[in-house]
């Protein structure tokens, strides 16, 4: 479930003339900025980019970049980018860090959906006229490069139908990997990044029945000491707020016994807390 509170009637011509009184003159009305593009959805964030474009020749992502700063315009300009976009420079980012982060190129291939999956591909080529997959291989290497190509050309079947005897095989199979610290066996490799995703929770079901652990804290002790992830809030609320935000509230809560809004709140300042606030459905 999502948290953008989005209006059905908005004027894209409207909105991009808000938005240039906003950036006119001396400093910017962050605060009309966030009013309006903190409560539209990806379709209407590019018709205000179009718009915006034929009413004043000028690209309004360069021209917030030019009047916002921080950790306000590294969101805002995440924000205001197309989804398939969006991830694409992530994915990218995460691959030029010296410390690369493959944390978020196993959840960018994971959270995606196929078709998501197959258009950040596309938008990886068309920005940086490299394929994904080509940069991935050039970071890595062993096992790893082998299950990263692997995550980010996947194109897994996306129903809803599951085999329990293949997730009963398959939980036996990686648990037996696992055990043996094996964790660059090939089957480990073709299961993670081939079945689809409601088989691989029936799967890691039988595992945690079977052996009173999740698989997913197995996974997570092992890669532990691979890359850190310093920029997460900001992606999470940024990616997820049109999706299942929501969601994602409910179970920080349940984990933390805190509301991610507050945790939020006393981890930011400023207009990037505002904005990220309006992000997840709270005003200020």
């Amino acid at each position: 479930m999502a948290s953008l509170i989005a209006p059905s009637n908005h004027s894209p011509v409207e909105d991009a003339e808000a938005l240039q009184r906003a950036v006119k003159g001396w400093g910017a009305d962050e605060k009309a900025i966030i009013a309006i593009l903190g409560h539209r959805n990806g379709t209407q964030r590019t018709q205000i980019r179009q718009a915006y474009y034929e009413l004043y020749q000028e690209d309004l992502i360069k021209r917030l970049e030019s009047e916002l700063s921080g950790d306000f315009e590294r969101a805002m300009y995440r924000w205001i980018l197309e989804p398939a976009e969006r991830e694409a420079l992530l994915a990218n980012i995460a691959l030029r860090n010296a410390n690369i982060n493959y944390h978020l190129i196993v959840e960018i291939s994971c959270v995606s959906s196929p078709d998501e999956l197959f258009n950040l591909r596309r938008a990886y080529h068309n920005r940086y006229k490299r394929s994904l997959e080509e940069d991935v291989a050039t970071n890595t290497n062993g096992h790893l490069r082998q299950l990263l190509v692997g995550l980010v050309s996947s194109f897994r079947y996306d129903g809803s139908e599951v085999n329990a005897s293949l997730a009963q095989c398959e939980a036996d199979m990686l648990h037996e990997a696992i055990k043996n610290k094996n964790y660059n066996h090939e089957e480990v490799i073709r299961i993670l990044t081939t079945r689809s995703k409601t088989q691989l929770v029936a799967t890691f079901n039988c595992y945690r029945h079977d052996h009173g652990i999740a698989i997913t804290k197995v996974l997570r002790n092992a890669m532990e000491t691979v890359g850190t992830d310093e920029d997460a809030l900001t992606r999470v609320i940024v990616t997820r707020a049109e999706k299942d935000l929501e969601d994602i509230k409910k179970v920080y809560y349940k984990r933390n016994s805190v509301q991610l809004e507050h945790a939020v709140a006393k981890k930011t300042s400023g207009d990037y807390k505002n904005f990220l606030r309006t992000l997840m459905g709270k005003e200020e």
